[in-house]
């Protein structure tokens, strides 16, 4: 089931991380999988986490495009237009070196106009100040100062962005600390799940505040305490 608007804007009031912690009460999948690993940087600013759904892409950059892949721009399009909103562009740039960025001023505008809040891609964004302003995300694994010879090669595919790997149409939560997919069985309780897991953490906070704000050290057999608790509480988070 797709999430509507409000859902969507709900799941943005917690950070990646947060949504991570929940998803693993969920125990859907291996705690070493669905999330980007290290090398996927935010590049625009953000006032709120990036969250939408997935239409993916591959692309290369070192020879020019053939006239069949100059449409899969098109159809590439029309995938994102297809997408249920928000839509986040998903682009995997195969070159084993990338040497060109897919994304600028333009396409960032372009994909804008169509539906789409913000992109991944395991390679390259420029004009950074002009999307910047426009609102546009940009998650990358590189910045560069050339398009080269950047164009589509596959589309409406898996693709693999720093360890993560991306299906058309997943439910993507991406902030300045990363991205995670979010299983589709988890998208409609994850917002509460995120609750619960937060206020689960208040059982080692708030005593550990009190004591920095106090001047005093906890002893160990206290951080023992308050972390059980944590546990306890993570553990009655209900799904």
């Amino acid at each position: 089931m797709l999430l509507n608007r409000e859902q969507v804007a709900e799941l943005q009031e917690f950070d990646t991380p947060t949504v991570w912690n929940a998803l693993e009460c969920f125990k859907l999948r291996s705690n070493s999988i669905g999330f980007s690993y290290p090398g996927l940087l935010l590049r625009t600013p953000a006032d709120k986490p990036m969250v939408g759904y997935a239409a993916t892409a591959k692309v290369s950059g070192l020879v020019p495009p053939t006239d069949a892949q100059k449409e899969l721009m098109f159809a590439y399009f029309q995938d994102v237009l297809e997408t249920e909103n928000p839509v986040v562009a998903v682009v995997q740039d195969i070159d084993e070196h990338p040497i060109g960025s897919f994304w600028g001023e333009v396409q960032a505008t372009t994909f804008k106009a169509l539906g789409a809040v913000g992109t991944l891609t395991q390679g390259g964004v420029r004009d950074l100040n002009e999307v910047g302003q426009l609102g546009f995300q940009f998650f990358s694994t590189d910045i560069m100062v050339a398009r080269a010879e950047s164009h589509l090669v596959d589309r409406k595919c898996p693709v693999y962005i720093c360890g993560m790997t991306v299906n058309p149409g997943d439910l993507i939560h991406a902030d300045c600390h990363g991205a995670v997919v979010i299983p589709i069985e988890a998208a409609l309780k994850l917002a509460d799940v995120c609750r619960r897991v937060s206020d689960a953490e208040l059982s080692v906070l708030k005593p550990c505040r009190e004591a920095i704000k106090k001047g005093e050290k906890p002893t160990v057999d206290q951080l023992r305490t308050w972390r059980s608790e944590m546990a306890k509480q993570r553990g009655k988070v209900e799904l």
